[in-house]
């Protein structure tokens, strides 16, 4: 699967950045919910073995995640429930723990076919469906790493996983709210890195977003304010789901305020 090297590729990107950091500064908070750095590469591990877990079967999987089910029905928060497995691996052990996860991860996923259901929390999932999950959760999480470091990060465009996952949601953003969802699905156009145009649902000329596709990967994954953007989100369907867009599973969450996400220096 091509997504499963696309995913190798974005954790590879993120931890170019934190190979030179030093201990102290994986303890940093990052503007997403003061998470550190030490707590976003927790979860990504945590979650990416669950994922490889899943492609060894429904007893394996949940035989993982059990532990991490009865602590989030204890009323532990998904920072807190990631402790007890980690078991105080921190800093550049955590760094290293999780490169080498992110590469058997990758690995298992190459080999899988892609139409394979797999168990998860949620309902289950293709294989092609969980490693570009992951890629989009290494992407996500990557950004407020990028922020916090003062970094750009130079975009590719494996960024079409993760934008096509924010078409697919669409009705899920509103459904999740209890929403009705808006008929039609608005069009939508994106220019990716190489400058390539890509396109999804029918074009119509008053319901559309259309823009970079890095950026609408930014608000359908929650790391940017659609108003700290230049997409272009045309109709009532267009501009209500750019408000809503979330792309990823469990409860609904509130994207962003404008202006509170942003690249900072060290």
């Amino acid at each position: 699967m091509q997504q499963a090297e696309d995913f190798r590729a974005e954790s590879r990107t993120l931890a170019a950045i934190l190979e030179e950091l030093p201990e102290a500064e994986f303890h940093r908070a990052t503007q997403f919910k003061d998470w550190t750095i030490d707590h976003v590469l927790g979860h990504l591990h945590l979650f990416n073995a669950a994922a490889e877990a899943s492609l060894k079967g429904e007893g394996a999987f949940t035989s993982f995640i059990a532990p991490v089910l009865q602590d989030m029905q204890a009323g532990r928060t998904i920072l807190e429930c990631q402790f007890p497995w980690l078991d105080g691996l921190s800093g550049r052990a955590l760094l290293a723990a999780w490169r080498e996860g992110a590469e058997r991860c990758a690995d298992a996923f190459a080999a899988a076919d892609p139409k394979a259901r797999l168990k998860w929390i949620g309902p289950d999932m293709s294989a092609l469906s969980s490693i570009t999950a992951r890629q989009m959760e290494t992407w996500a999480h990557g950004q407020e790493v990028f922020d916090l470091l003062g970094h750009e990060r130079q975009e590719q465009d494996r960024i079409r996983n993760i934008a096509h996952l924010g078409v697919a949601t669409y009705g899920w953003s509103f459904r999740n709210r209890g929403l009705d969802v808006p008929e039609p699905a608005p069009f939508v156009q994106l220019t990716g890195p190489s400058g390539a145009l890509w396109e999804w649902n029918a074009p119509q000329d008053a319901n559309y977003i259309k823009g970079s596709a890095v950026e609408f990967a930014q608000v359908v994954t929650q790391v940017r304010n659609i108003q700290d953007t230049r997409l272009q989100a045309v109709g009532a369907a267009a501009e209500n789901w750019m408000r809503i867009a979330q792309c990823f599973a469990g409860p609904p969450e509130t994207p962003p305020g404008k202006g509170a996400r942003f690249r900072t220096g060290r």
